[in-house]
């Protein structure tokens, strides 16, 4: 089952790097997708229904009613995209440019030379021109995908679950050198010489995580001083592949950066938890606190370059309110989220509500913010169906910020 998990996750993973490096950028909160959570703002610490309470907060699953059956989401995932700077795109501009500026100066001749080269002064001023628009540009981005089955009981609620979460990083290092030499050669101050190009240090550089959790979370429900608690614990397995892609800005394909070259694995434990009571008959309260166990990966080196992955707490705390056809809810995270050493921090809050307008039909809408001010805040949206007696749910979402930033979810889950 491992092995088929591993395969599975590769699966994802290529989907992941596809979607981040030969499209753009993608970012997202949290560790999951949910499509009905994400909705509602990417919230679900304390609103979290039993079967999808895996995904959140562990401790949701005690909320379960006796006739509620097994739960089975297959699949939950997601991808939200910034298309900020064009980075992608532009690398592999410049890198065409740079063909043609070799196969230009690969061909000069002495009559060249003496008609003042031209074609190699435009050359250069492209490539120049594009390396300055590249300066400073960078991507971050994250994509999941998830398994889940979950058995209700009065006495142990329990739950097995596998999910998938890649996050990426891309970044461009302009030298100034660079920049200097071109723009020599396209003003006739630098005499350009065949072979010049090779000395050219700009480089790019492309790092890519992908953690992949096999868990069994269970729960219970405490009395304590008269009111419920709910304690839930998810223990798993991680399995992290790490890639450090480092190469000249001028040859940079994005489609190496998953060789085995230049990636490292990892295997080790971890363990999700979270707590939820309710009280004041309409209110949830709930905490979540996503690996626990604090892990510091390594990157291979590469031309030099090596990064650290870190794996740090994620503590959320949330607040639901529920009557009726009626769900309104928020979450806010305690800590910060943490992915590479290079990247910037993100502490995300979260707002957003449900209106059940019929028994088989369900409405959300919410708005995510980045407390850090380092990713994009977002409004989302999005609905559920849930038609053959509740048998089947279908749950669909998007999310809209600034910076052409756009995201989709889905969610398909059966209950037995």
């Amino acid at each position: 089952m491992v092995k088929k998990s591993a395969q599975r996750s590769a699966l994802v993973y290529t989907a992941v790097l596809n979607a981040l490096f030969l499209s753009s950028s993608a970012m997202a909160a949290g560790t999951w997708y949910d499509a009905r959570n994400d909705a509602m703002g990417g919230t679900g610490v304390a609103s979290s229904l039993y079967g999808s309470a895996v995904l959140a907060n562990p401790a949701l699953m005690t909320r379960a009613k006796p006739d509620d059956s097994v739960s089975i989401i297959f699949p939950s995932a997601g991808i939200q995209v910034t298309d900020k700077d064009h980075l992608i795109d532009k690398v592999d501009d410049i890198t065409d440019t740079v063909d043609r500026y070799r196969d230009v100066i690969g061909n000069l001749t002495f009559a060249d030379y003496l008609r003042g080269y031209p074609e190699v002064r435009a050359a250069s001023g492209d490539v120049a021109n594009k390396l300055n628009d590249l300066r400073g540009n960078k991507a971050d981005g994250s994509a999941g995908v998830a398994l889940a089955v979950t058995v209700p009981n009065e006495t142990l609620p329990f739950a097995f679950i596998t999910k998938a979460y890649g996050s990426a990083h891309v970044r461009a290092n302009v030298v100034q050198s660079d920049i200097d030499y071109l723009r020599g050669v396209a003003n006739g101050t630098v005499l350009p010489r065949p072979g010049d190009q090779n000395n050219l240090r700009s480089s790019a550089n492309g790092l890519a995580a992908l953690v992949t959790d096999y868990g069994v979370a269970v729960a219970h429900e405490f009395t304590i001083a008269g009111q419920p608690v709910s304690v839930g614990v998810t223990p798993k397995l991680q399995k992290t592949w790490l890639y450090n892609y480092t190469a000249s800005i001028y040859n940079y394909d994005k489609s190496d950066i998953n060789n085995s070259q230049y990636r490292s694995s990892d295997t080790g434990f971890n363990v999700d938890a979270g707590l939820a009571t309710t009280f004041a008959e309409n209110w949830t309260l709930g905490i979540t606190g996503q690996n626990l166990v604090s892990r510091d990966l390594q990157t291979k080196e590469v031309n030099g370059f090596r990064d650290t992955y870190q794996i740090r707490p994620l503590v959320t705390t949330g607040l639901a309110w529920d009557k009726g056809p009626f769900t309104v809810t928020g979450d806010v995270d305690l800590t910060e989220t943490k992915r590479f050493k290079t990247q910037d921090n993100s502490q995300y809050a979260a707002v957003g509500a449900e209106y059940r307008v019929l028994d088989w039909l369900q409405l959300r809408a919410g708005y995510r913010a980045d407390m850090r001010s380092n990713d994009e805040n977002v409004a989302t949206a999005g609905f559920g169906l849930s038609p053959f007696n509740k048998a089947v749910h279908l749950d669909l979402a998007g999310s809209v910020g600034a910076n052409n930033t756009w995201g989709a979810m889905m969610q398909l889950g059966f209950n037995f």
